[in-house]
């Protein structure tokens, strides 16, 4: 399948575009990128995603794929035979997964979303919740090299890009989420030091820079 036409529609800082990017480059998977302005969406991202008109949408051999989880479990069943495999064959480990991955879907965008978008005390509790709910993911991870165990699994891809943003939510919430998570950034170490990975994702600085505007444009600079 490795000539048959991949393309990935994405804005570079979003974190669920980074999983699809992040799921591709493990499987060594090329693909043609097509940046989306998300304020002046593409005629092709409104036609290929008319329900919800956001990216990430992967359009392999002329058809779409849309929302993020739903991509990374395509792409682990389309290249089955490409290393790693991002489920579990053991239907109990598949089903542990899955909850997980929803738990951060669920549970860490909105506060996440709170830390650098609002001030005050909003954005107090914001890093209060987003900490909270770390030291919850901190605890499953436990002592093992990545969620997924000793490979990277669907849980390490879908929480990854928040590792990302890191950098990005300290800077603006003037907080330290290593002094509270070391397991949890530790993880997120071993996950960029991956080359394949490391590739795949904006640097955490370019993702800072690329968010002043926004935050300038909402007056809290």
């Amino acid at each position: 399948m490795a000539n048959e036409e991949v393309v990935l529609l994405d804005f570079s800082p979003s974190p669920f575009g980074m999983r699809v990017k992040i799921a591709l480059a493990l499987k060594g998977i090329e693909y043609e990128y097509r940046h989306e302005d998300i304020f002046n969406k593409s005629p092709l991202l409104e036609k290929v995603n008319p329900v919800h008109k956001k990216i990430p949408v992967l359009i392999h051999i002329g058809k779409p794929i849309c929302e993020s989880l739903l991509i990374l479990e395509y792409i682990d069943e389309v290249w089955k035979d490409k290393t790693p495999k991002f489920l579990p064959h053991d239907p109990y480990q598949r089903a542990q997964a899955r909850f997980w991955v929803d738990f951060i879907d669920k549970k860490l965008y909105l506060p996440a979303k709170k830390i650098w978008t609002t001030r005050g005390d909003e954005q107090e509790e914001g890093k209060r919740e987003f900490i909270e709910l770390l030291k919850v993911l901190e605890a499953e991870l436990g002592e093992k090299t990545y969620f997924g165990g000793g490979e990277l699994g669907l849980l390490d891809i879908a929480l990854l890009p928040f590792y990302c943003w890191f950098y990005s939510y300290e800077a603006f919430g003037k907080f330290s989420i290593e002094a509270e998570c070391p397991k949890l950034v530790a993880w997120g170490k071993r996950c960029i030091e991956r080359e394949c990975v490391s590739k795949a994702v904006p640097s955490p600085k370019a993702i800072h820079d690329s968010l002043i505007p926004y935050v300038e444009a909402l007056g809290l600079n």
